[in-house]
């Protein structure tokens, strides 16, 4: 069996993922074989592993920390909103279906089994099991059949780790109060107490550390200071939505209500030319050198919003000037038509942005698969990324087919795939216009520079080969930083001891 911690939160957002990356990381370096677990994410960013499932993507990052390939066992439950009332229910990496909240919470019990199996699968690999919770623990009205929190502690028998995010003020309310309303037996679990996210001289905060240890009956493992870090974060709180500062070469993302797979971006953030903006009104879009339109978990629903914000007007009036792209439900906005006879979405047909000669039907059965190959033969801005190869997944429920006659070009034989044009595709109208399934597109060495160099190129600005730092090492050199600030500022000695069976052997 393999040793557990497991680290709860106060809240959303106090920086559960990222002390769970941290943590594999650290024991990575010391030698141990590390693996993430989080029973059950709610998230609309995710993955397809080598097998063709589905699973979160913050349990991607934090496999990345643990220097392992992304396994579904390390997320059985993705709950994908559809709606704010319900989600898609994906499990062990294969849709079970729709379900609102209600439905959901009273049939979740039954989803222990895959838990318990999921956990073991990892056991089989891993000396130690890093769990992430959801949310708080104190969330009494959801405590019956907790399947990712305590009721998660309690299966696997782990210890706890709880967090506060002082950041936002309150940390010792959080923390107290959460103790407060936790059962007895819940209330031993937790073994030590983290400030999350501080900011200044903690000797000032030194005095309600020792008040906080007094009321609480629990020990403080660390304080760990703010850190500017470069990973992908919980998407429903990320912060990369608030940037809106323009640099040299400026990429605007359109937010719709229902984005999803944003982190197909997160490459161009490290980059110190380029400014990745997220709009949601025609005020905040300007004049960027770039419009992307990401994935969507709710294609009509989010054309539609742009239509009638007027964002939709003014992305086609700037695709006279500047490349427009489309990834994914974004890609199939750009078609002429997308057709839903199933009622996957919202049912009947809907009117594209008409910039591709492609038209869209919806269906039930969702397309998973990892891709990689070649980009074509490229015209128009962008032809500069003609032959370059590159990698990255489809997840979609849409079948798209060119309307001017041209063929579906699929990868490596890969049936399940709608492989389309690495499936860049150009529109007829003009040579501004791309589209692609492929998400991940841009991570792959070589292309997101080429991307910002033609964009550069067309503003009569040269960015010379190199300026960019490989994505991966950029990645790793993020993780590296994250480890080496929790081994300074949290008692991992103290943590050690708080696996199973003492210590580590």
């Amino acid at each position: 069996m393999a040793k557990v911690i497991m680290i709860q939160g106060t809240m959303s957002g106090a920086g559960k993922s990222f002390l769970v990356a941290g943590l594999c990381r650290i024991m990575k370096q010391d030698g141990y074989r590390v693996a993430p677990f989080k029973s059950q994410n709610m998230a609309l960013n995710s993955f397809i592993t080598e097998e063709g499932l589905e699973m979160g993507r913050a349990q991607v990052m934090q496999a990345e920390a643990a220097g392992i390939k992304p396994m579904v066992c390390m997320n059985p439950i993705l709950l994908k909103p559809t709606n704010h009332t319900g989600s898609q229910v994906i499990v062990n990496g294969e849709v079970l279906g729709n379900m609102s909240a209600r439905d959901y919470f009273a049939y979740k019990k039954q989803l222990i089994p895959d838990i318990k199996k999921a956990f073991q699968k990892l056991e089989e690999y891993a000396d130690v099991i890093v769990i992430e919770g959801a949310g708080s623990p104190a969330e009494i009205n959801l405590r019956e059949n907790d399947i990712v929190n305590m009721g998660m502690a309690e299966i696997v028998d782990a210890p706890v780790l709880l967090v506060g995010d002082i950041d936002r003020g309150g940390v010792f309310a959080q923390l107290l109060g959460t103790l407060m309303l936790l059962t007895e037996e819940e209330k031993a679990r937790v073994k030590g107490l983290i400030i999350n996210k501080f900011r200044g001289d903690k000797t000032i905060l030194d005095p309600g550390i020792v008040m906080l240890e007094k009321k609480g009956h629990v020990s403080v493992a660390g304080v760990v200071p703010y850190m500017e870090l470069a990973l992908e974060d919980e998407d429903s709180l990320t912060e990369r939505f608030d940037k809106k500062e323009e640099s040299c070469i400026d990429i605007a993302v359109i937010r719709y209500p229902r984005i999803s797979n944003f982190t197909d971006f997160n490459i161009f953030e490290q980059m110190k030319e380029v400014s990745v903006r997220y709009v949601t009104n025609i005020s905040e879009l300007h004049h960027p050198d770039m419009v992307i339109l990401p994935g969507s978990k709710n294609t009509m629903g989010d054309l539609k919003w742009m239509r009638q914000n007027g964002l939709e007007a003014s992305v086609k009036k700037l695709a006279e000037e500047i490349p427009v792209c489309g990834i994914c439900g974004g890609y199939q906005m750009l078609g002429e038509v997308i057709t839903d006879t199933e009622g996957v979405e919202e049912g009947g047909t809907l009117r594209g942005m008409e910039l591709l000669p492609v038209a869209t039907k919806l269906k039930e059965e969702k397309v998973r698969c990892q891709v990689e190959g070649k980009l074509h033969e490229l015209d128009g801005v962008f032809s500069n990324l003609s032959g370059l190869e590159y990698v990255g997944y489809e997840i979609h429920v849409g079948h798209t087919e060119f309307t001017d006659g041209r063929k579906i070009v699929r990868n490596n034989g890969v049936k399940e795939c709608e492989n389309v044009g690495a499936d860049v595709i150009i529109s007829g109208r003009n040579k501004n216009v791309y589209g692609t399934y492929v998400h991940g597109i841009f991570d792959k060495s070589g292309i997101a520079t080429a991307v910002v160099q033609a964009l550069a190129k067309k503003k009569g600005i040269l960015i010379e080969n190199g300026a960019f730092e490989d994505y991966q090492s950029f990645k790793e050199k993020q993780y590296e930083k994250l480890a080496d600030t929790l081994r300074e500022y949290l008692n991992m000695e103290e943590i050690y001891g708080m696996l199973r069976e003492a210590h580590l052997e």
